[in-house]
């Protein structure tokens, strides 16, 4: 056998594997309609996890801005304690100096 027909043997066997008929229009329409859906519902997935994970951010923040409130209020309350003992301090050392005056 010559080598040319042994070649065009292995082309015509070769090409004819590759190319298969094409889809029916039922099939190729209902592809189509499923990647439209794939895709819609990727975007969608993609924006709720994007709102999710702007939520968590956001709650975090919220948090650590109460956590700085409780801090300052817990702060201010021990500031008023401490204003508060000193005045009463005051008060004392000068009720007991008018007492030791009137005796």
């Amino acid at each position: 056998m010559p080598l040319w027909v042994f070649f065009f043997v292995i082309l015509t066997l070769s090409s004819s594997s590759h190319c298969s008929p094409p889809p029916p229009l039922t099939l190729r329409m209902r592809r189509y309609a499923d990647a439209i859906f794939t895709n819609s519902y990727r975007k969608v997935l993609g924006q709720l996890s994007a709102r999710k994970l702007l939520q968590d951010i956001m709650s975090r923040q919220q948090g650590e801005r109460n956590q700085e409130r409780g801090a300052r209020a817990r702060l201010g309350r021990q500031v008023d304690s401490v204003w508060a003992e000193q005045k009463q301090m005051e008060l004392e050392s000068i009720l007991v100096a008018l007492l030791q005056k009137h005796r």
